[in-house]
């Protein structure tokens, strides 16, 4: 008799495809199919990630019990057929591009996604495919994993089938769902409106609107709040869509949006704008304050001290910051892959408590995520292999050598690619798959923007902080492992602006060193921070913990691994490639050191600005 239950999770099909299993409800693998493909956010169906999935277990398709799609095509289908109705003959060329699809694919996704898993050649399914509602695989995805025994609920992104926005409650293995706001009224899409008016990618460039907006001034507020969006106090929502094209159009904001704010798109790639700057400050406080009115309202329903987020706007830190600061919940916990990658965890959860009625252990202290290093893995010998194809030159040493090396090479303000370990889950870097670099270093942020990350140069940094030292120099008391909480650094740190630099505007901002850890202090003294926990994440502490004992700092600089546009690297192939790119000075692969003027030229000459779609 079979006495394993195994459970794949998948997402697809609209952007950020991943994949999860499930053993016995423990989430013991999850991947997005980009870092696979080095697509970004690639939608299609996750056939690497399910791969992988079914490998790190030594399965077949025949050894799983169920699989779980995380939306309802059905529902979804309905939901595309009533918008066009409703806004006939408006859509005319939206509807054209879009009904074939479905008809010919999408309404037949019960064969669609058994042809692709059958296609992998791991066998036949026997499984039995199900479709949880979108928001539900959200909620799912947030509070089971999460460490409380029961909480508030709130799930915020562009739209699932329906629902846009759901509030609910969770408690043992049961979720309740009861406010919806549904499409077109979204948080989400206005979010991505003003990610669209300001010239980045939509689905792809809000939290660049989000690091954006400290430099402006929130002087467009009102103006949202009279004409885009009515808002109750209980934090419902509608929007005026007269102001926009998203729900049959090809565009997210209509003309009317620009003649509203006296101003058309940014082309992207051009010149940043005082308006640019103004429009992310205000739209980033409005989305802020809706986010507050609604949790508000899920406390007040729910009645627990605890709350729960997904969706995308969850991704929203300085949102979530506010949150734990100002509303009525002693503990928030944000999933880590909150997007649409996290509901293939969503789905896969809801098989397992809900459909199949298992039962959920909690301890209110530590969550089910391990971190969220749920990704691939690869041995010392395996790096050692792969990077020798590659013609990589490098070290090997043993743990406390490497610690002390790597310690040693940050004191001198080099940076490093570290690669370690499982990789993450989710769209941060969390110390498996980071560039790192002293948060000390005053030239720090400007070198990594422009000559690793090749990106935007107003773009913050993000600390990883060793858990016990946070509070020396954060406001924060609290660990936030998954980098999703924003907060302020300590006053006692800061260096306070002379009355000349308070009068700057704007971009003027960037090089006024804001506290003694100035690389990851953004101009507004905030932080998006991640606490290093030594039994979540041991070599990655240890590293931090060798830092402290040379400079007296426990605290990092720490981005993601890889290049603007491309997804987080996956394998030591991927690590050395971006390494040798970019301006990098050290990788450190397991316990591999190579020196950057140590590695023979590359042999890919190719250019990874054609190789990547800028986000």
């Amino acid at each position: 008799m079979k006495s394993t239950t195994y459970i794949l999770g998948i997402s697809a099909f609209y952007h950020d495809s991943a994949a999860v299993l499930l053993k016995d409800g423990d989430i013991v693998a999850a991947a997005q199919e980009e870092r696979f493909t080095r697509k970004k956010q690639d939608p299609r169906f996750p056939s690497n990630a399910i791969r992988y999935c079914l490998e790190s277990e030594g399965l077949i398709l025949g050894d799983l019990d169920y699989v779980a799609f995380y939306d309802k095509p059905f529902l979804k289908f309905e939901r595309l057929l009533e918008t066009y109705y409703a806004f006939a003959p408006r859509g005319v060329r939206s509807f054209a591009l879009a009904i074939p699809v479905w008809i010919k694919e999408k309404l037949f996704l019960k064969q669609l996604l058994r042809n692709e898993l059958e296609e992998l050649g791991l066998g036949d399914l026997r499984a039995k495919i199900m479709f949880p509602e979108h928001h539900v695989s959200h909620a799912a995805s947030a509070f089971y994993p999460s460490p409380y025994e029961d909480a508030a609920i709130l799930t915020v992104d562009g739209v699932g089938e329906y629902a846009t926005t759901t509030i609910g409650h969770g408690r043992g293995n049961q979720i309740e769902l009861f406010r919806e706001i549904d499409f077109p009224h979204s948080l989400g899409l206005l979010y991505s409106a003003f990610t669209y008016h300001t010239g980045f990618r939509v689905n792809s460039g809000e939290y660049k609107v989000m690091g954006l907006a400290p430099y402006g001034e929130p002087k467009f507020v009102q103006l949202i709040y009279d004409h885009l969006i009515n808002v109750k106090n209980d934090g419902s929502f509608k929007l005026n869509m007269k102001y926009f094209d998203y729900a049959t159009g090809l565009r997210m904001t209509s003309p009317a949006f620009d003649h509203l704010f006296g101003h058309e798109a940014r082309k992207p790639e051009s010149k940043l704008t005082q308006h640019e700057m103004d429009m992310a400050a205000s739209i980033q406080v409005v989305t802020e304050e809706i986010m507050l009115k609604l949790a508000r309202f899920a406390h007040k329903e729910a009645g627990s001290k605890n709350l729960v987020l997904a969706g995308g706007v969850a991704l929203n830190c300085v949102a979530n910051g506010r949150i734990l600061r100002e509303g009525p919940f002693k503990n928030i916990w944000i999933q880590p892959a909150a997007g649409d990658a996290g509901g293939a965890l969503g789905a896969a959860l809801t098989m397992w408590h809900v459909f199949l009625d298992k039962p959920r252990n909690s301890d209110n202290t530590r969550d089910k995520m391990k971190g969220a290093y749920l990704g691939p893995a690869f041995s010392d010998a395996e790096v050692e292999r792969r990077l020798g194809v590659m013609g990589a030159v490098g070290r090997k040493v043993e743990e406390d050598t490497l610690l002390g090396e790597t310690a040693r090479i940050l004191n001198e303000g080099c940076v490093v690619g570290w690669f370690q370990g499982r990789m993450e889950f989710g769209p941060r870097a969390l110390g498996a798959r980071s560039i790192i670099g002293d948060a000390r270093n005053k030239e720090m942020q400007k070198k990594m923007n422009l000559k690793i990350k090749f990106r935007e140069s107003f773009r913050p940094f993000a600390p990883s902080v060793m858990t016990e030292k946070v509070s020396d120099y954060f406001e924060l008391d609290r660990e936030t492992p998954y980098m999703l909480l924003v907060d302020y650094v300590n006053k006692g740190r800061r260096i306070e602006m002379t009355d000349e630099q308070k009068s700057f505007f704007g971009i003027e901002k960037l090089n006024i060193p804001r506290s003694d850890i100035p690389a990851v202090t953004h101009v507004d003294y905030s932080a998006r921070i991640q606490t290093v926990a030594k039994d979540v994440a041991p070599r990655y502490w240890k590293l931090h913990d060798a830092f402290r004992k040379l400079t007296g700092y426990g605290i990092l600089v720490n981005t993601s691994f890889n290049v603007r546009g491309e997804p987080i690297v996956c394998t030591p192939e991927d690590a050395y490639l971006c390494f040798m790119r970019t301006e990098m000075d050290y990788l450190v692969a397991g316990q591999w050191i190579l020196k950057k003027s140590d590695q023979p030229p590359l042999k890919d000459t190719q250019d990874w600005r054609r190789i990547y779609q800028l986000d």
